[in-house]
């Protein structure tokens, strides 16, 4: 209650109103997309991306090879030619493509339905190992080179850029938050497998990434940036002086398979020269229910990428992506997956969900470090037993990088929060509701999977199987298909939704044309924006 004769309370500043304004480039990060740092700065940080991506690129063989057939060669030519394709990759999306400063590597997408292939029951008579080997590489090929024709025709015909039309902050939230948190399965758990080895890698990376560049004076640029390789080192060196003093002699063989430094069978497996090169295990075979299994898959592969694009220009610094290029960068994706079926990698490709968390973790969003990544992984893709060395990194290393740099891509999709309004209990419905189902869905799918060893949807038809199974055990895709659906149909209860959605905020980055930053960030060299959608 007002005295009298007192004099009126000054009003409150507009900092006070506002203390975290809305930002639609991220601040603090050091360098940006198009600023490079130092050429030796930027040659380790892309080493450092390069180690990072290993991780996928192991793991996918490791685990598809023997199920094919294969032994420790067949595994290393296909970790080989997984490098190989990714490495072009990343230099086409990062030159053509959205230009953004992101990897695009295998998928654990495609596992399921490529392991659907695998257990096709035209190859259980094949005896030779090695023949099966090749002949379901091939059916694989062949399934992979049809999928891509999806993402080519969505992309380059500009149709992706009007369903991400539709997309707002608000429906942005759920797809990217879970695209990196929703890969939990492999961050700790796999941890576990050799804990006395995971554990001192996660904990090291957080000293090092986290308290040392505070504690030591000037150390800052150089921890923050580079936590990853000091980090890896020593554990690494440390695992190695376990598996050599014998610590894992007498171990059962999936603890010395997940500890020990030596027990890949990758480097003494891999050729010292080889370029990868197309069609290396024959022609491909084509099966019409593969097919459109792989397409379904692919479909989700598309969804996942358009939220691990988002995420990465934000690390990057960069403006909202306009959904020309979005739309754009999608049909070089799917020219990715057909050089994956063209040269026989196994799995498909898109964007590296791990990278895309390393931008965070460094601050270091420039495009050039991760065109010199790809250079790495074309380099060592070639020379073979060198390639192998650095493949070799125990799991739980990986496992224990994965823990951080997930939850920087999901994190990144809870900064969208900042551009909606969370008083409005439409946005809070569609958020939570989104991100619920987005775990739970596919938990149930997953947990009826591990019990009864089949899915939920199990008929005669396999593809028909892995063309709904495989959409509703992605929980990104779920969850990101749901908030758009919600967001775009779901009627207002208190009010206007525009700005409750903060489509206020991405409306001039709805064309790199109307922004002078975004023009500046994603247009083509060459002059090649002629070629493709704009608008």
């Amino acid at each position: 209650m007002a005295g009298g004769g007192g004099a009126a309370a000054p009003p409150p500043k507009q900092d006070e109103l506002h203390p975290h304004p809305v930002k639609d480039q991220l601040p603090g990060v050091s360098y940006c997309i198009t600023s490079p740092p130092p050429w030796p700065e930027a040659i380790l940080l892309a080493f450092q991306h390069y180690l990072v991506m290993l991780g996928t690129t192991v793991l996918i063989p490791s685990f598809l090879a023997p199920q094919m057939g294969g032994g420790n060669e067949e595994k290393a030519l296909m970790i080989q030619t997984l490098q190989f394709v990714a490495g072009l990759n990343t230099l086409t999306q990062t030159l053509f493509g959205t230009r953004l400063p992101s990897v695009i590597g295998g998928s654990y997408t495609f596992v399921p339905a490529t392991l659907s292939i695998v257990l096709a029951g035209r190859y259980s008579s094949i005896l030779d190992p090695h023949e099966k080997f090749v002949r379901i590489m091939r059916g694989i090929q062949g399934a992979m080179i049809v999928a891509s024709v999806l993402q080519v025709v969505l992309g380059f015909s500009g149709f992706w850029r009007n369903v991400t039309r539709f997309m707002s902050p608000l429906s942005a939230v759920p797809l990217v938050a879970l695209t990196g948190f929703g890969l939990y399965e492999l961050g700790f758990p796999l941890v576990t497998k050799c804990v006395e080895i995971g554990l001192p890698q996660l904990i090291l990376l957080v000293i090092f990434s986290q308290y040392l560049p505070h504690v030591m004076k000037g150390g800052r640029n150089v921890f923050d940036r580079f936590a990853v390789l000091f980090s890896v080192a020593v554990v690494w060196i440390y695992a190695h002086l376990l598996t050599v003093g014998g610590a894992y002699k007498h171990a059962p063989d999936a603890t010395q398979s997940s500890c020990r430094t030596d027990k890949a069978g990758i480097i003494s497996a891999a050729p010292w020269i080889r370029v990868p090169y197309p069609f290396q295990w024959g022609a491909p075979t084509f099966n019409a229910g593969e097919s459109f299994a792989m397409m379904a898959t692919s479909f989700v592969a598309l969804v996942e990428s358009t939220g691990a694009f988002i995420a990465v220009s934000r690390y990057a610094s960069a403006t909202p992506i306009p959904h020309s290029v979005l739309s754009r960068g999608v049909g070089w994706q799917g020219m990715g997956i057909l050089l994956s079926g063209i040269f026989g990698t196994g799995t498909g490709s898109s964007v590296s969900i791990e990278n895309a968390g390393l931008l965070g973790l460094t601050r270091v969003g420039s495009r050039r470090v991760i065109q010199i990544s790809a250079a790495f992984m074309i380099f060592f893709s070639i020379l073979g037993k060198f390639g192998a060395v650095f493949a070799s990194i125990p799991s739980p290393i990986v496992a224990a990088l994965y823990c951080l740099l997930f939850a920087y891509v999901g994190v990144g999709g809870l900064g969208f929060l900042q551009f909606c309004n969370l008083n409005s209990f439409r946005t809070t419905f569609i958020i939570a509701f989104s991100i619920f189902m987005g775990l739970s869905v596919p938990q149930y799918f997953n947990e009826y999977l591990s019990v009864n060893k089949f899915s939920p949807v199990h008929t005669n038809a396999r593809w028909f199987n892995d063309m709904i199974n495989v959409p509703l055990s992605s929980k990104p895709f779920v969850a990101g298909i749901l908030a758009l659906i919600l967001d775009v149909t779901l009627p207002p209860k208190d009010g206007g939704t525009r700005k409750d959605r903060g489509m206020q905020w991405w409306d001039k980055f709805r064309s790199y044309k109307t922004d002078t930053r975004s023009e500046e960030l994603y247009s083509l060299p060459l002059n090649l924006n002629k070629f493709f959608p704009s608008v």
